[in-house]
């Protein structure tokens, strides 16, 4: 197979143009014919140099959420589904996601599904992705679902974004407050130490307290770095062991104010999740098969790997995760309340609705809480650091 470059008209004379992935010249003019278009350049695309590294035409959420719209939009408008994804593909300013598409294409075309031609680059679309494809496939509703899904990715994505915002403002306080530390004690401490010793004065207790520390961190500063990188080291080791990584991700459950935004976060995600692929139509113990692999923590993937080993036993979904206690009780019965009405793909959204809601809420709160925080250790730091200069400037006066 080929990638052929080609130019041609409609029954019209109106011009097009796209490319073929196909094994001949004589196919690609096939096609074309099949499709009602007069072929007239086609030529052989030049390869090009193919360097996969991971930060190169990284295929991100916006760009699959723009992708999904316009292929929603189409298959709407009555075109068919290869017509679609070639004008797609052929327009996709992302040489690797154009590929994909390309590739999705002529999968299709050799009479794969859709979703089979899509789950053949997991990297891209996920089992979330795909299996909303097939059930949208087996529904006749692939539009509807194909909108769905877009709705439900950019839902995903905010959330996403609020939470690692939220773990990251108190981790860049945390290194500024180091990094500020260790420059005065090791520029601007020594420089001015140095110089009223000379003096023959004689240091405050705070003074020679500073000028040691500054010392110690002088001359054990590789030791420090080195600390600071096997601490990091050892602690991506230890959560490379699945115990390990279940023990942090509880661990990050359990921390004051993050754990409590984490939480609120794991709830919206899983009903969010659920109820959009209940109201797709996929089975509730496939359904949980997929959340549970997206759940992004350990803790929460057991708890919902036991619910659903709970259902297929027979039992309702409220019981296990009542048993697991991970979720809210309030959630627990909203849920109950959406199985017994037959209503719970609504319910599922509208607690989903409610915990995005709070997160944006505990986010914000945790930043008014910082900010007069950080003023305050900073303020204590660079005032400590700084507080023997002024001693030793009073000393020489």
């Amino acid at each position: 197979m080929a990638l052929y470059k080609w130019e041609g008209k409609t029954s019209s004379g109106e011009a097009r143009s796209g490319v073929l992935d196909a094994p001949s010249t004589e196919e690609v003019e096939n096609r074309l014919q099949q499709m009602g278009l007069t072929p007239t350049t086609i030529k052989k695309k030049a390869k090009e140099l193919n360097i996969d590294l991971p930060f190169l035409n990284k295929v991100d959420v916006k760009t699959k959420v723009v992708f999904t719209r316009q292929l929603a939009t189409m298959i709407d408008a009555g075109l068919p589904l290869v017509q679609c994804l070639e004008i797609l593909g052929t327009q996709e300013p992302n040489p690797k996601f154009q590929k994909v598409i390309l590739s999705v294409k002529a999968t299709v075309e050799g009479g794969s599904t859709f979703s089979d031609a899509l789950g053949k680059h997991p990297k891209i679309f996920d089992n979330l992705f795909v299996s909303l494809v097939s059930a949208g496939e087996l529904g006749g509703i692939l539009d509807t679902i194909l909108n769905r899904l877009a709705i439900y990715i950019e839902k995903a994505m905010k959330l996403k974004q609020k939470v690692k915002g939220a773990m990251k403002y108190p981790l860049t306080v945390l290194v500024v407050s180091i990094t500020i530390t260790m420059f005065l004690l090791t520029k601007v401490i020594p420089s001015f130490a140095g110089m009223f010793t000379s003096m023959g004065k004689e240091l405050p207790a705070l003074t020679s307290f500073m000028v040691q520390l500054s010392a110690d961190a002088i001359e054990n500063f590789p030791s420090i770095v080195g600390g600071m990188i096997g601490f990091v080291v050892a602690l991506k080791t230890f959560r490379s062991f699945d115990k390990g990584a279940y023990l942090f991700d509880n661990f990050l459950l359990n921390m004051p104010v993050i754990g409590d935004i984490l939480k609120k976060a794991a709830v919206a995600k899983f009903t969010r999740t659920l109820g959009t692929l209940i109201s797709s139509g996929v089975p509730i113990l496939d359904a949980l098969d997929i959340v549970a692999k997206t759940a992004g923590n350990l803790v929460i993937e057991d708890a919902i790997i036991f619910t659903r080993d709970r259902i297929s036993e027979g039992k309702s979904i409220v019981d296990p995760l009542r048993e697991k206690g991970i979720f809210p009780s309030m959630v627990v019965q909203m849920i109950g309340v959406g199985e017994q009405t037959g209503a719970m793909d609504i319910m599922l959204n509208k607690i989903a609705d409610f915990y995005e809601d709070e997160v944006d809420q505990a986010v914000d709160g945790l930043t008014s809480l910082l900010e007069p925080l950080i003023m305050v250790v900073l303020g204590g730091i660079i005032g400590t650091v700084l507080l023997p200069i002024f001693s030793m400037a009073d000393g020489v006066g």
